[in-house]
Formats: C-alpha cells, structure tokens, sequence
C-alpha cells in the first residue's frame, strides 16, 4: 500500500467539521481542551538561544515552557547527537576546525571530532563554547527540567538502524516505562521510519510530519497518533477530518502544527482545532493563547 507524502488542500474540506468531529477530540481525550493548546519550543526556545543545545533547553524551562522538540542524527562512530541539519557548518564552527573537511556532513565526523565544535558563537558570544549535545546529554537535562520532549528522527534514511538504536537509548534512560512514555513523541517526515518506531515500541506515541491527503489518513493512522503539518498548509476543514480519524492507540489523531512565531497566527490556528504548536519564540505563542482564556 502506497502513502502519498503530502497532498494539496482542496475547497472540499471547508466546512467539514461538522461532519467529522467526534464527541471528544483529540485533545480533550488526552486532557487538554484545544483553548489550551500545547506549546511546544522548536529545537528549544531557538529564538533566544542557539537551537539544539542544552541552553536552548534551559531557556525554554526559564521562560515556563514544558515541552522542546529536537532533532536525532548520528556520527560516523555511531553516537547520537542534536543537530537539526545533516551537516555542522550552520551552527558549529566545522568550517573553520576542519576547513579540508566539506561538505561536513555529521555522518563523516566522529563524536569526538564533533564536540571540538563550538555551537553557540554563531547565534551570540554570549553562547560561545556552546556545544552539540549527545541525545543521552539532551535527555539529562529534560529530565533534570522535568521537561517533555517532541523528538525528531531527522533523515532516518541516512542512518540505518536509528529507530532501534535512539529508542534503546530512550529505554537505558527511563523514557520509555509507563510513567515517563507521557512525556514523549517521536516525529518523523519518514513514513517507514514512523512505522518501524511504532513497530517496535507500539506503546510510544508517534507523529508524522507532513501534511497527508484526507483520503490517505485512514493508512498514516495504522502507525501515526499525530499528523504533524506545516502551519500554512491548513485550515479548520483538514484539522477536523484529522481529528475525525482513531490512530493506533485507539484515541482521534492529534495535530500539532509548524513553525508559529507570531501571536496573530498562532490565534488563528489555535481557531482551527489543533492541539499543539511548535514556535520558536514559546512565550510568545504561549502569552497569546493564554489571552484567549
């Protein structure tokens, strides 16, 4: 069975709620009516801090903000660091440490090569000696911020094997028992990745990146409790047919959409249904959702 990635909208779904709404949606099944939709900071409070790294963790959980989204890739040695492109030159210095090294790829630097890098001096001084962050060292601070994490598998299919590799590691450090899985979802735009991570672990809420026809979410539902989509390619019509279909675990799909900066759009989608937005500058999205209270 063939998914199609992605689909434009059509003049179709307006309208639809009324038709597909079910008697508890998405949100309220998990507790969280959609007047208090989640808040999620993008790669961490990315906006303040540089994207990715601890600070950036640490400056979301100043700011109040309970849930940071990141990004999983892996080295040549095979350890698992936060990055959110597939090369270093962005937002490390790589260029400069290992000018005979382009293209840069993560995939051709050991870990110990990586943590030579400096990951902040890019976004500010102030940031200098920042660096790129093991998952088992990201995962250490979430908890140690009693945080909760959006994980991003980022190119899976670069890197065989990840979805067993970064879900052991979950495992080695609690993430996975009954207690913690709450404070956990993995995302991916790569459907086959998604499903081998359900697969596996068909306890851990998973979320699909992109933004599926209607009539394809009944196939992402199989593997999917989330359709995860870019926030201007919506309207109130798509969030409604999502919420109209039960993913695996038997609850209505889940949207959480990206990436909002501003406190118009973010009432705007918020108008639409959905339950989670991913913003880079969480108190501001935060601050205006609030104000519809």
């Amino acid at each position: 069975m063939q998914i199609r990635p992605a689909a434009a909208l059509t003049g179709a779904l307006l309208g639809m709620s009324a038709l597909f709404l079910l008697p508890m949606t998405a949100a309220e099944a998990t507790g969280h009516p959609h007047h208090h939709t989640t808040t999620v900071a993008h790669r961490g409070a990315s906006a303040y801090a540089p994207e990715n790294t601890l600070a950036a963790v640490d400056a979301a959980d100043e700011l109040g903000i309970d849930w940071v989204e990141n990004d999983v890739q892996r080295t040549k040695d095979g350890e698992l660091v936060i990055m959110h492109d597939t090369t270093l030159d962005r937002t490390t210095n790589a260029e400069e440490v290992f000018p005979d090294r382009a293209p840069w790829k993560i995939s051709d630097f050991t870990l110990d090569e990586i943590e030579k890098l400096d990951a902040g001096s890019w976004f500010s001084s102030r940031f200098a000696g920042e660096t790129v962050p093991t998952l088992e060292e990201y995962m250490d601070r979430v908890s140690d911020n009693h945080q909760k994490l959006l994980l991003e598998l980022k190119a899976p299919e670069l890197y065989p094997g990840i979805e067993r590799q970064t879900l052991r590691e979950l495992r080695h450090e609690g993430w996975l028992d009954g207690k913690h899985r709450k404070r956990l979802i993995v995302q991916s735009f790569n459907a086959t990745s998604l499903r081998t991570v359900h697969g596996l672990r068909p306890g851990v809420t998973t979320g699909y990146l992109g933004t599926p026809a209607v009539e394809d979410l009944a196939q992402y539902a199989e593997f999917a409790d989330q359709i995860n989509p870019n926030y201007r390619t919506i309207d109130s019509g798509y969030v409604a047919a999502v919420h109209a279909v039960c993913g695996p675990h038997g609850r209505p799909l889940e949207v959480f959409t990206w990436t909002v900066n501003d406190g118009p759009s973010a009432v705007s989608v918020a108008g639409m249904g959905v339950d989670g937005i991913i913003t880079n500058k969480p108190d501001v999205i935060r601050d205006a959702l609030d104000d519809l209270d």
